[in-house]
């Protein structure tokens, strides 16, 4: 597992990974009126902001770098997660998911609540699931879906020059990336990743549906 590629800069005060931080989020989500959405054709999907220690006593969340080998979106970032199997719910697929592609068997007690889903340009309906756990040193990726772990900071979501949005020629909705270190991050998991931040961090309710894709990411 790595860190996240340097930049420039100080950063803010790390959030602290304790249970106060834990209750705050908790309280935040529940207090959002989550959106969920029909399906309308779509293959539901499932993924997983994870709340870990960052090593520093700061809170940090898990992003990979999916494996180069991969049929579809091989080499980009994504938060842990995929299709649902038959018969799944959302948080099972993400559970099962997390055990698939790093290597960690999370209770569901581990769960804090999800977010809005979010419709794709390549077909699927995503639900995000917010977890937490105490294990993030036990992580290991599976080379067959997951070529890196990273221990993004939770102050990397707070960046003054993040998120950022560029205008869509074939559609009025912007579309959204947030920086992390020295990458680019897009959308969905951008989308996700900004609805985190302010409704899990700060509270404020969110909306991301309103945010486009890249072309190159609707295949």
């Amino acid at each position: 597992m790595s860190d996240p590629p340097s930049r420039d800069g100080a950063r803010a005060p790390a959030y602290r990974f304790d249970a106060a931080l834990r209750r705050r989020i908790g309280a935040n989500v529940a207090g959002f009126a989550v959106r969920r959405s029909p399906d309308e054709g779509l293959k539901r999907a499932a993924v997983t902001v994870l709340l870990v220690g960052a090593g520093d006593g700061g809170a940090a969340l898990i992003l990979t770098r999916r494996a180069a080998g991969l049929r579809r979106h091989a080499g980009q970032w994504a938060l842990p997660g995929g299709r649902l199997d038959a018969g799944e719910t959302a948080v099972q697929a993400a559970r099962r998911e997390i055990a698939e592609e790093i290597g960690l068997a999370l209770p569901p007690s581990a769960v804090i609540g999800r977010l809005d889903d979010y419709p794709t340009r390549s077909g699927y309906l995503i639900t995000p699931v917010v977890a937490w756990t105490d294990r993030g040193g036990d992580l290991a990726a599976n080379p067959d879906e997951v070529a890196a772990i990273h221990r993004i900071p939770l102050t990397e979501l707070d960046r003054p020059d993040s998120p950022q949005f560029a205008t869509n020629p074939h559609d009025p909705r912007p579309i959204i990336k947030v920086l992390i270190g020295d990458s680019q991050i897009h959308a969905p998991t951008a989308a996700v990743l900004y609805q985190f931040r302010e409704v899990a961090l700060h509270g404020r309710a969110t909306r991301v549906d309103g945010y486009d894709q890249p072309e190159w990411a609707w295949r």
